[in-house]
């Protein structure tokens, strides 16, 4: 099994997470090195059951921290050079402060200690972490039923979450300016690492 680089965005929903890792992808695909990119866990944690959005519990969230480690590791173990993780496992606990935070709720101390650092000991394995920012003036995609004030919680509970430890980051706005330098920024990881 190789040991892959390992590049990760969090963010709230409908801010280029998925097209920013799709972008990334096909320039690194496009100098040869083999790519995998997980991703689409909330998803599939509704379609076991699991509630998803401003619905999330601690159960939901423990589910899909867990299946994105597993995720990356079965990446790795097929060989990608690369893994590019759609929702870093801190975007999960973000989503549920938010949830809790949004239906007006509070998470037991012991419960929100364990996820956090379940979480949390995924950090170190991201050799480049994005995350997006809101952008307030960017309409939606209509064909989602998101609610606003939700999305905005859980853009202030990403952001709060790598200030608090810090985690190392780097903060891809709307901007085409910013996501180009994000590309550019992965690529030049990956063909560094491959070179070595």
């Amino acid at each position: 099994m190789v040991n892959p680089i390992r590049i990760g965005v969090l963010g709230t929903h409908s801010t280029g997470k998925t097209t920013l890792l799709k972008r990334i992808e096909m320039e690194v695909r496009g100098h040869g090195i083999s790519v995998a990119r997980t991703g689409r866990l909330a998803k599939r944690a509704a379609g076991i059951g699991l509630p998803k959005m401003q619905h999330h519990t601690a159960a939901s969230t423990e589910w899909i921290i867990a299946q994105g480690i597993a995720d990356e590791i079965a990446a790795a173990a097929q060989g990608a050079e690369v893994v590019l993780a759609d929702r870093a496992s801190l975007d999960a606990i973000a989503y549920l402060h938010a949830a809790v935070e949004f239906r007006g709720e509070h998470l037991h101390r012991l419960e929100r200690e364990r996820l956090r650092l379940l979480a949390s000991t995924q950090a170190p394995k991201y050799d480049l972490l994005f995350a997006t920012v809101l952008d307030p003036d960017v309409p939606v995609d209509q064909s989602h039923d998101y609610d606003p004030r939700y999305r905005l919680l859980v853009d202030q509970h990403v952001h709060g979450l790598l200030a608090d430890d810090p985690i190392p980051h780097v903060r891809v706005t709307s901007d085409p300016v910013s996501q180009l330098r994000a590309i550019e920024q992965a690529l030049q990881l990956c063909l560094q690492e491959a070179a070595v």
